[in-house]
């Protein structure tokens, strides 16, 4: 790629950019628009937004960079939880790495590769100048300068694993602390048993009751069986969205309102009045809940959820085999209440070894089928085999313009456009695993995406091309390092391009959030909808935690290959702090609590990238003819996966459980607090299925709304 292509696509995106911070300074102030840009605000009853017109509403500004700035560390752990401030501490942890690799690559490598003579340069033509100038590439074989290099790599590997051990030993002390601060949880005293086995005598209820009070009868306190409730719980969603509507009709004094068509667009259907007849669906819809409510009595299926008087009761349940059938009376530690994925209970153990064996297959078919995208990409990189496949298209493609458009912008915005498919894909087969909770279907989702994205965005992008048909990277394992070495640095300007168009320009449209726009204009303007609550979003960490950890992993491979990215990666990442934080405060509000458990994967993410730049750097320092830097390299991958070993052993254990001296340490102090007693009583219900609560959305008075399954102790 040539310089002016790439400065092309950096004005496009600077003007993107530009574009939806003025749209959002301007468009934010607007009264109807609250339900948009700051919906955490609205649901909290915070919004100060004035209806009454005046100038400045039109005018933009950026006192919302301010108000996004000032809160402290602590004030975002109080609006958004661990996982908040654990999220933008991989976002500061990547700000500090290439703060360094920044100064490191732009004032020590960069000026070493331009000064080199591989590649012949054309100093007279600087925008037709191809940015290989820029590149290791450039540095001629054998030079000495190689081993400034040779160097950095070193010192930047050092640095990256001081910071990880340091910022591993805060987020472990953050954890720790925010579980001392903690008020007693459901979650701190539950597991789910599973597999409960089935008994002549005794019911599915019985048994469990019997089992843990014999063998814990001094920990266990209660527990609450699970039904299969999907069904139940899809006609509750309906008499929700027929409340709603009612409620919006009784709040309105628009006559031609209340009286309209029904049914599908409602068309041929003659005028009813919209109040008696959403009245009435309404309590037909509470009649058929209460009787399917009413058949599921007895009808357990084999898990329950178990409560101790004690968290060292619930951690000795949940780490101990209970039974001597080991696929018996299987525990695990039991998530929030408002964090279960209820659906999962209904699927049984064969169906869900069964949904593991599909989700695999499909991952790899999904991964195969993405090659497509990836192979019409890198074909507009090259103009010269574009022209080949497409002869018509040959007059336009000599004009300057649109062949740096095509080369310098369209590539890197059609994969990200085809990226923007897979998380909801990724999302929809964590659910078929058979995970407990929402939060572990987004953890598992986002290390499906994670490796998704570092496979086809930065695997089979580099080895694209005719390097993909050397079976012998498959063959001989010896030549992966030459062969990545001569891959990875070829798409350099592709991935910088990529930095600029999926980094800047969709961390800015996160800002503007132009579908959730787009979406309550149609609600208020065409649908007449305007009475609705719209449903306050949390944080897509799905799709948000493995673009993070994709750049980190390019900055990190090209750190000594092409320094050039890092500039455009330090801008990404301003924009990702500023913008997420206020993303975070006023958009954004947490649906589950993990503690801070996504920081192990930016862990792992970040020690992969770091053995990849040392597999490369091996492969380049041979086909740059100096063998003994590539031999000396070796001992680095060696020396980081002994310090992944170290941080694993020595910080890991935390994120997957609270050691007992510290539940130990909670309870003692919970004892004396009075409220105690009030929290165990309400825990016997904690993990009713809301499905089989009662409901009241008519406010009947007839008695009919009586809870239909009393609590199971």
């Amino acid at each position: 790629m040539i310089l002016s292509a790439l400065l092309t696509s950096v004005g496009i995106n600077l003007g993107l950019c530009f574009l939806f911070f003025t749209l959002y300074s301007i468009l934010r102030k607007q009264p109807g628009n609250a339900d948009v840009y700051a919906p955490r605000l609205v649901a909290e009853g915070k919004s100060d937004q004035r209806r009454d017109f005046n100038l400045e509403r039109l005018l933009p500004s950026t006192s919302w960079v301010k108000r996004s700035w000032n809160p402290s560390e602590q004030e975002l752990l109080m609006r958004s939880g661990l996982d908040g401030v654990v999220f933008m501490r991989i976002i500061i942890f990547s700000l500090k790495v290439f703060a360094f690799a920044g100064v490191v690559g732009l004032c020590i490598l960069l000026p070493i590769n331009y000064m080199g003579s591989q590649i012949i340069i054309d100093f007279s033509d600087l925008t037709n100048m191809s940015l290989e100038a820029f590149m290791i590439s450039n540095v001629n074989d054998g030079s000495k300068w190689l081993w400034v290099h040779f160097s950095a790599v070193y010192v930047f590997t050092a640095f990256v694993c001081y910071l990880l051990y340091v910022e591993y030993s805060y987020i472990s002390a953050k954890r720790i602390a925010f579980f001392y601060s903690s008020k007693p949880k459901p979650d701190q005293y539950t597991v789910l048993v599973r597999g409960t086995p089935k008994s002549s005598t005794d019911s599915l209820s019985g048994s469990v009751e019997k089992f843990f009070s014999e063998y814990y009868p001094t920990l266990y306190l209660s527990h609450y069986m699970v039904h299969h409730t999907t069904k139940i719980q899809k006609l509750i969603d309906d008499a929700r969205k027929v409340y709603k509507k009612l409620s919006y009709l009784k709040s309105t004094q628009s006559t031609s309102q209340r009286f309209g068509r029904v049914g599908f667009w409602g068309i041929c259907r003659p005028k009813v009045d919209l109040l008696e007849y959403y009245e009435k669906k309404l309590e037909e819809l509470e009649d058929n809940v209460r009787m399917q409510q009413s058949l599921l009595s007895g009808k357990e299926i084999p898990a329950a959820f178990v409560s101790f008087k004690s968290r060292l009761g619930a951690a000795i349940a949940l780490h101990i085999q209970q039974g001597e059938n080991p696929t018996e009376w299987l525990t695990e530690q039991a998530p929030e209440p408002q964090d279960i994925y209820w659906p999962f209970f209904s699927a049984s153990f064969i169906s869900q070894w069964l949904g593991n064996v599909v989700v695999i297959f499909a991952c790899i078919v999904l991964t195969v089928l993405f090659f497509v995208p990836v192979v019409l990409v890198q074909s507009l990189t090259h103009l010269d085999q574009l022209e080949t496949w497409f002869p018509f298209l040959k007059g336009v493609l000599e004009i300057t313009f649109v062949s740096q458009v095509i080369t310098g912008y369209l590539p890197s915005l059609i994969l990200k456009m085809f990226l923007y498919l897979v998380p909801p894909v990724m999302i929809m087969l964590s659910c078929l695993q058979g995970y407990v909770a929402h939060s572990q279907i987004e953890k598992s989702a986002s290390n499906k995406m994670l490796w998704f994205t570092v496979w086809n965005v930065f695997f089979v992008t580099s080895l694209s091309g005719s390097v993909l048909y050397q079976i012998n990277i498959f063959l001989e394992p010896k030549e992966i390092p030459n062969i990545l070495a001569v891959a990875v640095p070829a798409q350099a300007t592709f991935f910088i391009t990529y930095v600029v168009t999926s980094g800047w320009t969709s961390t800015a449209s996160e800002l503007f959030r132009l579908m959730p726009l787009i979406s309550s204009f149609a609600r208020r303007n065409i649908l007449s909808k305007t009475g609705e609550e719209s449903e306050v979003p949390s944080l897509p960490y799905t799709s948000e935690i493995p673009n993070i950890l994709l750049f980190g992993l390019l900055g990190i491979t090209y750190f000594f290959l092409s320094p050039l990215i890092l500039p455009f990666l330090l801008v990404y990442y301003c924009l990702a702090y500023i913008i997420y934080r206020h993303q975070l405060l006023d958009v954004y509000t947490p649906k589950f609590e993990t503690g801070g458990t996504f920081w192990p994967i930016v862990f792992n993410s970040t020690v992969f990238s770091l053995l990849l730049m040392h597999l490369i750097a091996v492969g380049i320092f041979g086909l740059k003819k100096i063998p003994l830097a590539a031999s000396l390299t070796i001992p680095l991958p060696i020396a980081t996966l002994l310090f992944n070993s170290y941080c694993r052993k020595r910080f890991l254990p935390v994120f997957k459980g609270y050691p007992a001296e510290s539940m130990i340490k909670k309870d003692r102090i919970d004892q004396n607090d009075p409220a105690m007693s009030d929290f165990l009583d309400k825990l016997v219900t904690a993990y009713q299925d809301p499905a089989l609560k009662p409901i009241q959305f008519s406010g009947r008075t007839d008695g009919r709304n009586a809870p239909l399954l009393a609590s199971e102790s």
